[in-house]
């Protein structure tokens, strides 16, 4: 079998992995806590895929808001001499960055919450304006970012996808936040979460630290701390990025994009450190992709191809293409500095 043939098949096996991960979903939502064994209070991370029929209008989406977003065309001949024909094979291949035009998106919050934890979310989601030309404000009506505090788990969609998500439902999870949380759980899920509302896939999924994970070892111990079954292991931890993909920084274990892993799933005994905060390279990255005016723009691509949990609605809900352009105009500022009103 030739490489490009062994690529194609990868990028098909990611499909199904994600599929794989989508009917998981169903089945956990239908199971009471105390069918799920549990060895620890800490919830896990997740990103939030669309259904499969949203996935080629996302992609188009994408590319939309921000050119760079397509699907390098080296990397398309690499593995496949050629343009592939089913645009659900292009899906895998687009990131969902915003570009590097300042934005500003709106949050909200899904539940009545105190306005103290309110303003401390939005502050943390804000840490990464310090590099990065997009930020975060709350409103009183709908948002652009929904934030629900009673879901089950920590997630978020990636990047330009939170677009598609119909209004009454949620964009990020935040289980269980209240003001009585440590401070460093939110420099921890919060930072973390709004990195993948930002576009940012998981970090532990570069291939130089996926290959240092036990699969075993993996699969026992998500179970017990997450209920995750072995699909979603394989799509949230075990399946790595595309190295030909990811430019711009090194694997860096240390990012607040990369799960704390213990020494006993891995092959070496060493811990998967993880990120507890927004860290120097991980500044340094939002700057290179959301550079703040008068910075030096770059076009370099990372693709996020971690799949991930899907969520479902039905298809009368989808938002249409109207709507999505609207809330795209929205978030851009005016070369005054100034908000486009929607």
């Amino acid at each position: 079998m030739n490489q490009s043939k062994k690529n194609q098949e990868a990028l098909t096996k990611i499909a199904g992995l994600a599929n794989e991960a989508t009917n998981y979903q169903e089945q956990q939502d239908s199971t009471t806590a105390a069918e799920v064994p549990t060895e620890s209070q800490s919830i896990g991370c997740s990103i939030r895929m669309l259904p499969p029929r949203l996935h080629v209008k996302a992609a188009e989406t994408a590319v939309n808001i921000n050119p760079v977003n397509a699907p390098l065309t080296e990397y398309l001949m690499q593995i496949g001499g050629g343009m592939p024909e089913d645009p659900q094979f292009l899906t895998l291949l687009t990131s969902k960055y915003w570009g590097p035009a300042p934005r500003r998106l709106t949050v909200s919050f899904m539940e009545a919450s105190p306005a103290a934890l309110r303003t401390k979310i939005l502050s943390h989601m804000n840490a990464w304006n310090r590099t990065a030309c997009i930020s975060f404000a709350q409103t009183t009506s709908i948002g652009q970012v929904r934030i629900s505090l009673g879901g089950a788990g920590y997630w978020s969609y990636l990047g330009t996808d939170i677009l598609l998500i119909p209004r009454d439902r949620p964009t990020m999870n935040l289980q269980g936040f209240s003001m009585a949380l440590p401070d460093r759980e939110f420099y921890r899920v919060v930072r973390h979460e709004t990195g993948h509302t930002l576009g940012f896939p998981h970090e532990h999924m570069r291939r130089e630290i996926v290959n240092r994970i036990d699969p075993a070892k993996a699969y026992d111990y998500f179970w017990r701390t997450q209920g995750w079954n072995r699909a979603i292991v394989d799509a949230q931890v075990l399946t790595p990025l595309d190295p030909i993909k990811i430019v711009g920084t090194a694997a860096d274990q240390t990012s607040i994009m990369c799960y704390q892993l213990p020494a006993f799933i891995t092959r070496d005994g060493r811990p998967i450190l993880g990120g507890l905060d927004i860290n120097a390279t991980d500044y340094a990255f939002a700057g290179k992709v959301y550079p703040k005016p008068g910075a030096a723009i770059t076009h370099d691509h990372q693709h996020a191809m971690a799949t991930s949990e899907e969520d479902e609605w039905l298809e009368s809900e989808d938002v249409n293409e109207e709507e999505i352009d609207q809330v795209i105009q929205s978030t851009i500022y005016k070369s005054n500095g100034a908000e486009v009103s929607a």
